[in-house]
């Protein structure tokens, strides 16, 4: 039986190359993102038991609160424009007057339309790194940002 394209577009998984990373209303080109974790700490409860006829106790795993949300983002150092946006961010700490913002991650498809989006929400900094100079290399200068967030709600388009 002949698949047709659009059934193809449907269960064909998408490339990583293909997303774009939005703060605030600026859309800021990154070569990588990491961190787009959900994930519960847990709880573990002890109880007697004595209808069961085990002998010890019965011990039950339970989720708790949700854990910390840290993102990494990385991108090329460019000329001027790239390291002090992303510095002047993070400078607001020493004010004590941090915006938090609302970060959108996007995976694309081929025609660069939205499919899945995860949204970061109410990120601010807390490290920014820049490049590691070795004069033994020819690769490209990157800096990196770790963020810490309430929370991650992932939408589909």
């Amino acid at each position: 039986m002949a698949i047709s394209v659009d059934e193809i577009k449907k269960s064909y998984p998408l490339p990583l190359y293909n997303f774009r990373v939005e703060i605030g209303a600026d859309a800021v080109a990154f070569s990588e993102v990491s961190g787009l974790s959900i994930h519960y700490e847990t709880t573990t409860y002890k109880e007697s038991q004595t209808a069961s006829g085990v002998a010890g106790p019965r011990v039950m795993h339970m989720p708790a609160q949700r854990a910390d949300v840290n993102v990494t983002l990385k991108k090329g150092l460019t000329r001027m424009t790239s390291l002090v946006n992303l510095y002047n961010w993070i400078k607001q700490i020493t004010l004590n007057q941090i915006e938090k913002k609302d970060i959108f991650v996007r995976l694309c498809d081929e025609a660069g339309k939205p499919v899945i989006s995860w949204k970061i929400i109410n990120a601010f900094p807390t490290k920014l790194d820049g490049p590691s100079f070795d004069a033994k290399s020819n690769e490209a200068a990157v800096e990196s940002m770790e963020l810490r967030a309430d929370a991650i709600i992932i939408e589909a388009a």
